[in-house]
C-alpha cells in the first residue's frame, strides 16, 4: 500500500494580463475615464499610452498627464 502524499496547493497566477487586455481595450477604443488617485484626486481623460509603471491620460483643455501606476486607486469608463 502506498503511502497518502500530501496535494500541493496550487498557487494563484502571479500574472493574468488582464490589466493590459483593459488597457489596449480602452486605448483602442478611446474610452474616456476617470482615474482616482491615491490622495483622492479625480482626473479624467483618454488613456494613450501604458507601461509596467505608468499611464499617459489626454485631457481636451488641460495638460496631459502622466499618472504613476502606484498612485491609482482604482479607474473607471465614464459613460
Amino acid at each position: 500500500m502506498k503511502p497518502a502524499t500530501k496535494a500541493k496547493a496550487l498557487r494563484p497566477v502571479e500574472q493574468t494580463f488582464e490589466e493590459t487586455r483593459y488597457l489596449k481595450h480602452l486605448i483602442e477604443k478611446k474610452i474616456p475615464v476617470r482615474v482616482k488617485l491615491a490622495d483622492n484626486e479625480t482626473v479624467g481623460g483618454i488613456i494613450e499610452y501604458y507601461d509596467q509603471r505608468f499611464i499617459r491620460i489626454t485631457r481636451q483643455n488641460e495638460p496631459n498627464l502622466f499618472i504613476f501606476k502606484h498612485d491609482i486607486k482604482y479607474l473607471y469608463e465614464v459613460a
